[in-house]
């Protein structure tokens, strides 16, 4: 599993205007099961999304594709992580 920290290099405004893009960008991803769970930051300096790949190369194939990263309007950090402990009810997350 991935975690994406996105971080905004830009003002809300600029970030605002291609939000629309950017939700259908992730719509397309959440049918295809490639990402799991996704958010703003809180203060809004950013996001964070919950993703499976391949491997790291898969997933940075597929951000080169979000209207934030295509507008430069983002950093984009991903954290690698093996799963090994749930809530229960999220044992699915154990085989990714």
């Amino acid at each position: 599993m991935f975690v994406i920290n996105i971080t905004y290099t830009v003002e809300l405004e600029e970030v605002d205007a291609h939000l629309p893009a950017h939700i259908q960008f992730l719509q397309q991803y959440y049918q295809q099961g490639v990402f799991l769970a996704s958010g703003k930051k809180v203060p809004r300096t950013g996001g964070m999304i919950f993703a499976t790949a391949k491997n790291q190369t898969e997933l940075e194939a597929i951000l080169h594709n979000d209207p934030f990263y295509l507008a430069g309007l983002a950093n984009y950090e991903i954290t690698e992580i093996e799963v090994s402990k749930t809530a229960s009810g999220l044992s699915q997350l154990l085989t990714l």
